[in-house]
């Protein structure tokens, strides 16, 4: 646990921090907490320092420190965590020279390119015994968190499904990934499905394309199904160069069960077509805001957060197994076998003989991820209470 208030240049009991990353995530995560209750900025760490100096001066951060390393500029602004906004690729360098300076890290999504990647984060935080967390956002919605109260009631599942069709420009290194939908997007409703049933996957076959009007270099579209622990199917379609009919960036969903079905827009309509079974609204904050709320909250009381860097991987092996059954024609991908391969992957990528000795110690890659080394208690998550 992290007694705030020991810390200098923090107002009352908010937490000091330092943001990795001055671009427009970035930014718009500097924006929220320069007013957070929860958080204040204290530092600005971008290899581009004049993007980063222009970053604090735009939001008036009378103070902040600027630097192009995340270890200095924690240290001079006597900040207390790291907020990771670099790009997906960088994700893992940061955070592992935060957590190494025994920094607690809030890292944006995707934790990691490749499961193996992420699998040496890991182990990284095994080592140091800081909270990694991934800011899988898009779980913190209200009517999310109603739809998954009603869900629970329904009993047992036999399908669900999700489409998100959209129309987005975002030119930078997104319209240059090989899969734009599957690695940026569907990350977010890949998760929002292991959120909404406790379900886990078990195997996935997919296909991906990329249409020909698309502005996007990879493939923009795809389909999947996936096989879950429980036996129901998860049925998932997508695009990012859809001009019409679009649906919420959070998807379209439809549930079928036992005792009924619900539905969400992804917006603000949840219907049930069920007996008895109502729909509870909780009224508490949403997206990064929560995101950070809950990291705070687990920095202060010792508790694990539900997205704690293990929790995340399984999220990761979802779009992970998605791509190699789209790259294999269709191939069903055993998400067990994919996870053992990423483990002897990562071990033969490692270069920390201490990150390596520990990924060795595992018996397999789900012994690696069953036990978070942060925290004593998990994180509540239920309808209408904190998620």
């Amino acid at each position: 646990m992290i007694d705030f208030t020991n810390h200098p240049n923090t107002p009352g009991d908010r937490l000091p921090v330092v943001v990795v990353g001055a671009g427009a995530m970035g930014t718009a995560w500097i924006r929220m907490l320069a007013t957070s209750p929860h958080a204040v900025p204290v530092g600005v760490v971008d290899l581009d320092l004049d993007l980063a100096a222009s970053a604090v001066a735009t939001l008036g951060l009378d103070g902040a420190v600027v630097g192009d390393s995340v270890a200095d500029v924690a240290e001079r602004a006597g900040a207390a965590a790291v907020v990771n906004v670099t790009v997906p690729q960088a994700h893992r360098i940061v955070n592992e020279q935060a957590l190494r300076a025994g920094l607690p890290v809030l890292c944006e999504k995707p934790l990691a390119p490749t499961v193996a990647e992420a699998l040496r984060q890991v182990a990284i935080a095994d080592i140091t015994g800081g909270l990694l967390m991934v800011s899988q956002s898009r779980r913190y919605f209200n009517h999310l968190s109603a739809f998954r109260g009603a869900v629970k009631q329904l009993g047992p599942l036999a399908a669900v499904h999700a489409q998100f069709f959209h129309s987005d420009h975002e030119p930078g290194f997104r319209e240059q990934m090989a899969h734009p939908l599957l690695v940026d997007m569907s990350i977010h409703h890949f998760d929002m499905l292991r959120y909404l049933t406790d379900d886990e996957p078990v195997a996935v076959r997919c296909s991906s394309w990329n249409p020909p009007w698309s502005w996007f270099a990879g493939d923009a579209a795809a389909t999947a199904e996936f096989e879950l622990d429980s036996g129901a199917r998860f049925v998932y379609s997508g695009s990012r160069c859809t001009p019409g009919l679009q649906t919420s960036w959070n998807a379209d969903w439809h549930v079928y069960a036992e005792r009924g079905a619900a539905a969400w827009d992804g917006d603000d309509v949840v219907r049930v077509d069920s007996d008895g079974i109502g729909i509870a609204l909780p009224t508490g904050r949403e997206g990064i805001e929560a995101s950070l709320e809950e990291f705070v909250r687990s920095l202060r009381t010792g508790t694990t957060p539900q997205n704690e860097v293990r929790a995340n991987v399984l999220s990761l092996a979802m779009v992970e197994g998605a791509i190699r059954s789209s790259e294999r024609g269709g191939e069903r991908v055993v998400v067990a076998e994919l996870l053992e391969e990423s483990l002897a992957r990562a071990i033969a990528d490692e270069q920390s003989d201490d990150v390596v000795e520990r990924l060795r110690s595992w018996t397999s890659a789900a012994d690696g991820i069953a036990t978070p080394a942060w925290g004593s208690t998990p994180a509540t998550i239920a309808s209408g209470g904190a998620r």
